[in-house]
């Protein structure tokens, strides 16, 4: 008699905060992944990641975040990307999305340096990582690519910088994952305490916490 065939257990990794403080439970369960699921990303799910990205807020309203995007079923366009990874970062190729992070580093207004460009840009990737939660989606920021070969390859302008490469998809089966990236997923999410990264008005006086009178 045949054996019936056995079902293949997803293990995907879950890793929800534990704070001293109630917070949202997007943030409490947002962590970066590094096993991806190869299922694609839509183009409208990617078009809505992008519109929570426009709505950041930023200094003067200048906006300065730009993205590329480049998706695995676009074959060259994201070999592009993946080829500015750096050789320790090449798990985030199974992603089926990834996006570059850049910063129009002068005003438009005036053409003087915007010193908040970097800032601001880091407020747009958390619009689009905390939506990606929400869609059940996750991401990965990565400063692990090569800025000078992304400027080349990827036309950037010299007055943008490039940031962050942002691997995106829905989560990935952690046991496919080779032993070493295996034991950096099942590591424990750690923070270092509240008391210090927050202060008082002074550097180092204790911040107006509950239960700190």
């Amino acid at each position: 008699m045949q054996k019936p065939m056995q079902k293949t257990v997803q293990k995907t990794v879950q890793k929800t905060a534990d704070t001293n403080y109630p917070i949202h439970e997007l943030i409490a369960g947002r962590w970066s992944p590094l096993a991806f699921g190869r299922q694609p990303v839509s183009r409208e799910t990617i078009g809505t990641l992008l519109e929570a990205a426009r709505w950041a807020a930023s200094c003067y309203n200048e906006q300065p975040w730009r993205y590329l995007v480049a998706m695995r079923e676009d074959g060259a366009s994201f070999e592009r990307l993946a080829g500015c990874l750096v050789e320790g970062n090449a798990w985030a190729r199974e992603a089926p999305v990834l996006l570059l992070a850049v910063a129009c580093t002068t005003f438009e207004r005036n053409g003087k340096p915007n010193a908040h460009a970097w800032y601001d840009v880091g407020l747009s990737v958390a619009n689009l990582v905390l939506q990606a939660e929400s869609l059940g989606l996750r991401a990965h920021q990565m400063a692990g690519f090569d800025g000078d070969r992304a400027r080349r390859v990827l036309s950037i302008p010299t007055d943008h910088d490039p940031i962050a490469m942002i691997a995106l998809g829905a989560p990935g089966d952690a046991s496919t994952l080779p032993a070493s990236l295996a034991a950096r997923e099942a590591a424990p999410r750690e923070r270092r305490p509240l008391d210090t990264i927050a202060f008082g008005a002074g550097w180092g006086e204790r911040a107006p916490l509950a239960g700190t009178e």
